[in-house]
């Protein structure tokens, strides 16, 4: 196992940890590269083509402004939203790496959705170009979901060394079974072998920290989302209105739509979100472990964060091991379906689950979101994905309950619904993932 809870939750911008995050690390990364081989004083132009889902949706999730920024050297963690707004209005030209200026027109954006490549459907091919016509450099990179790039030519990352690797459900609950242990404690061991406790535990702290703020702004912030579709946020008036009911609504389950359309209305906004495992499932696990801290006493609650964020990691680990959280790749069962997994399994872990009943837990939530489509209307990560956020939030709350009712035995595990969701993917036409050319894009009328 190779990953760690803070590859898996990382902050960002939104609408799209694919579109937007992914765009921007590559960028990134291709100015880094080019920096080191051939400097960035002698570039006069760039090209950058946008392949299959990214040229398909790219518009409508803030690729061509993510790219732009990134190409500066900005980062999805600390970069100011407004600024990728306007790059992607077309403002201004480009300072490449924040040193070298190119004009508007010397930095050329094709969107190139028919064209998909072998790897993966995400994929952004850049080439810089000198004084003399020259390509200087050409790079291809793929944004393979939740943030995560890889460069073409580079297989896999590089191995890591933990003391309890997994890479299935099986392997995972055998260290439980060995060392009697929950599933956050094996994903904590090995957090531990990476990085000092103490950081690692202010981390998880951190990042619920950023959960929470999306879920507060998105409670406060009142208006119409950007975009063709004029979608009114909504989570403000669930928020008045369970507020206003006191004691009575304290520990109600309408909660979790509220608090998952909260964080997915930021994230639709381009505001700054946690994926989770991508940004189009933000309101997920956020919504869940703000549920779930209404029922403890606050003394508890930073604890409680800490064991949620590392079962649920755990859980999203199996996720891109076995199969896919890329909607471009799997469709939306990979991104909604994958966090449904992860924050039923953390929540049943939170009310005491033993790892059978957390596994089954995460099964059921997974189970119930197989051949999940991706058919953003408009190419906005607004409908359906800010509804199907609330709802596979609720769901994942019951999925813990019938878990938690049974003794961990079941028919069906969670590695088989992994293997599964991934061959579904693979068999899921390309229309209905994250193209908006299939589906509910092009049945209901986007203005």
């Amino acid at each position: 196992m190779t990953l760690s809870a803070f590859d898996l939750f990382s902050i960002g911008i939104g609408p799209s940890s694919s579109h937007t995050v992914g765009p921007m690390r590559a960028s990134r990364m291709f100015v880094g590269e080019l920096r080191a081989s051939t400097g960035l004083a002698g570039v006069r132009r760039l090209s950058v083509r946008l392949l299959g889902s990214l040229g398909a949706t790219g518009p409508g999730h803030g690729t061509p402004g993510a790219v732009l920024a990134g190409l500066e050297g900005r980062r999805p963690e600390s970069v100011d939203p407004a600024l990728v707004a306007a790059k992607a209005a077309g403002t201004g030209g480009v300072l490449l790496g924040g040193e070298t200026p190119l004009s508007a027109d010397a930095v050329i954006i094709d969107l190139c959705p028919g064209e998909r490549h072998p790897r993966h459907p995400n994929a952004l091919e850049y080439t810089a170009y000198g004084a003399d016509g020259e390509a200087r450099l050409a790079c291809t990179y793929y944004s393979v979901g939740g943030g995560f790039v890889e460069r073409d030519g580079e297989v896999g990352r590089p191995v890591l060394p933990v003391p309890l690797g997994f890479r299935t459900a099986s392997e995972l609950l055998a260290h439980c079974r060995g060392h009697d242990i929950p599933i956050s404690e094996v994903m904590w061991r090995n957090e531990c072998a990476r990085r000092a406790p103490r950081e690692v535990r202010d981390g998880l702290l951190a990042i619920w920290a950023a959960m929470s703020r999306s879920i507060e702004r998105g409670f406060h912030t009142s208006g119409v989302l950007p975009g063709g579709l004029r979608t009114r946020r909504r989570a403000p008036v669930l928020f008045e209105r369970l507020s206003s009911r006191g004691a009575e609504a304290a520990h109600s389950t309408e909660w979790l739509a509220a608090a998952a359309m909260a964080v997915n209305e930021e994230n639709a906004a381009g505001g700054r979100v946690v994926t989770a495992p991508t940004n189009g499932a933000a309101g997920i696990v956020p919504a869940v472990l703000y549920w779930a801290l209404r029922h403890l006493e606050p003394a508890d609650h930073d604890d409680a964060v800490v064991r949620f964020l590392l079962c649920a990691a755990a859980i999203a680990v199996l996720f891109k091991e076995g199969a896919s959280v890329s909607g471009a790749e799997v469709g939306c069962q990979g991104e909604v379906g994958s966090a449904c997994a992860m924050a039923a399994g953390a929540v049943a872990e939170t009310f005491a689950g033993t790892p059978a009943q957390v596994e089954n837990a995460a099964e059921i939530g997974i189970e119930h979101n197989l051949g999940l489509t991706c058919d953003p209307i408009a190419g906005l990560v607004q409908i359906p994905c800010i509804e199907r956020n609330a709802v596979a939030a609720v769901k994942a709350v019951t999925a813990a309950r019938i878990a938690l009712h049974g003794d961990g035995t079941h028919r069906v595990f969670l590695d088989d619904a992994i293997a599964t969701m991934r061959q579904t993917g693979l068999d899921m036409h390309s229309k209905y993932k994250e193209t908006s050319t299939g589906g509910l894009a092009v049945n209901v009328p986007d203005c």
